[in-house]
C-alpha cells in the first residue's frame, strides 16, 4: 500500500493527467462565457447546443489520455495496471463533470436569464456517455485519435437536437431528466469503462 500513491501518481503522470486538468479547467471556463454572454446558435436546442459541445471536448480530453507511452511492456509489469486504467478515468470524469458544475454555478444569475438549461445532471450524463464512447473508441483506434469518438457523437446530437430526433445514442438531445437518455449514457459509459480497464487501449508494436 505504501507504493500504491507512487504508482498511481506516475502512471497519471505518464498519461498527461494533469495538463488534461488544466484543459478541463479551460473547458469550464468556456463553458462560463458561453452561459455569461449567451453563446448559441440559435434555432432549436439554443439552450444547450454550446454547452453540449464543451462537454463533448471535455470527454475528448478524457479519451486522449489513456494513450500511454511504454507500449506492450507495460501490460507485462503486474497486476495493478487494470486499476490504474479504473482510477484515472473516474477521476477525470469526476474532475471533468465537477468543474463544469462549478462554472455552471459560477455563471448562475437568473434575474438575467444566465443558467445552464440541463443543469447538473445534464453536465453528468453528457460527460459520462462521451467519456464512454471514447474509451470505446480507444480501444479501436488508439488513445491518441479516441477524440474523434466523443466530437463526432456530438455532431450526430446537433443534429438530433436542430431535427428533433430522439434515439438512444442522441441522449444529448434529449432532456436531462429523461430516463430512456441515461439509461442509454450509463450504459455506454459502464461497458465503455469495463472494456477499457480489462483490455486497455490499442497498442501498436511499435509503442506509438
Amino acid at each position: 500500500m505504501s507504493a500504491a500513491g507512487p504508482l498511481i501518481w506516475l502512471h497519471f503522470r505518464s498519461r498527461r493527467v494533469p495538463p488534461a486538468l488544466a484543459a478541463l479547467g479551460a473547458c469550464a471556463v468556456a463553458l462560463w462565457a458561453a452561459l455569461e454572454y449567451h453563446w448559441s446558435f440559435g434555432g432549436a436546442g439554443g439552450a444547450t447546443d454550446i454547452p453540449m459541445i464543451i462537454e463533448g471536448a471535455a470527454a475528448a480530453i478524457i479519451a486522449v489520455t489513456t494513450h500511454g507511452p511504454f507500449g506492450e511492456s507495460e501490460r507485462a509489469t503486474g497486476r495493478w495496471l487494470p486499476f490504474l486504467r479504473l482510477s484515472m478515468a473516474l477521476a477525470l470524469s469526476g474532475a471533468a463533470i465537477g468543474l463544469l458544475a462549478l462554472a455552471a454555478a459560477v455563471a448562475y444569475s437568473p434575474q438575467t436569464g444566465v443558467y445552464l438549461y440541463s443543469g447538473v445532471l445534464g453536465v453528468a450524463q453528457n460527460v459520462v456517455g462521451f467519456a464512454g464512447i471514447g474509451l470505446i473508441f480507444s480501444l479501436v483506434t488508439g488513445g491518441m485519435i479516441a477524440w474523434t469518438g466523443p466530437l463526432g457523437l456530438v455532431v450526430i446530437n446537433q443534429f438530433a437536437l436542430i431535427a428533433n430526433y430522439s434515439e438512444p445514442l442522441t441522449w444529448a438531445a434529449r432532456p436531462a431528466t429523461d430516463r430512456g437518455g441515461w439509461i442509454s449514457a450509463v450504459v455506454v459509459c459502464a461497458a465503455g469503462l469495463a472494456a477499457f480497464t480489462i483490455r486497455g487501449p490499442r497498442v501498436r508494436p511499435s509503442g506509438e
